[in-house]
């Protein structure tokens, strides 16, 4: 097959571009006339007259506005709401803040007194171990075995072996049976 001559192509390529500009004007100038026909028309009939819409029956119109009465009554009373769920957030932060501040003064206190009782129990305990054992085991005799567990706990080993020595057994040994469980109910894990 022979080849086709090269200015037999371009020819070829020359016709089809000019066919296809001819097309693109075509489709052009039916879209203008389109367009300019569009806009004659509005000019033509300037007092077109506007779309009658018919009126809403009353029913209709008395719903809706009852309707909308309803929303804004209820649209206040939200806005009433919040503005109290505001002014209470406020009162509460004010009150938490009062209560944070009490609550750090009453530790404050209660640190304070618990210092204080342990100085006055260690004074206390102080004492009881420099008395001679036979006066303390006489004294540790009239208390309550409990309140005397305390101290012989706080005491060390020698000083609270010669005071129980100085008991009678019933009293030592209740002491004794006292400050053995005290730990007892301790957890252990």
């Amino acid at each position: 097959m022979s080849r086709p001559s090269r200015r037999l192509r371009g020819s070829v390529l020359f016709v089809l571009a000019f066919l296809l500009m001819a097309s693109g004007a075509i489709r052009l100038g039916m879209n203008v006339g389109h367009a300019m026909a569009g806009a004659q028309e509005g000019t033509e009939h300037p007092e077109a007259p506007p779309l009658d819409c018919p009126q809403p029956p009353a029913a209709l119109t008395a719903a809706l506005q009852e309707r909308e009465s309803r929303a804004r009554a209820q649209e206040t009373a939200l806005a009433e709401r919040m503005a109290a769920l505001d002014l209470a957030q406020e009162v509460i932060d004010r009150r938490m803040a009062e209560l944070i501040e009490a609550e750090s003064g009453l530790r404050a206190t209660l640190a304070l007194a618990d210092s204080a009782a342990e100085k006055d129990l260690a004074q206390l305990t102080e004492v009881y171990q420099t008395m001679k054992p036979k006066d303390a085991a006489r004294l540790f005799n009239g208390m309550d075995p409990q309140f005397a567990a305390g101290f012989l706990g706080r005491m060390g080993p020698q000083e609270a072996a010669a005071i129980l020595s100085g008991m009678t057994e019933e009293h030592a040994y209740a002491v004794s049976a006292l400050m053995a469980g005290r730990n007892a109910n301790v957890p252990k894990e």
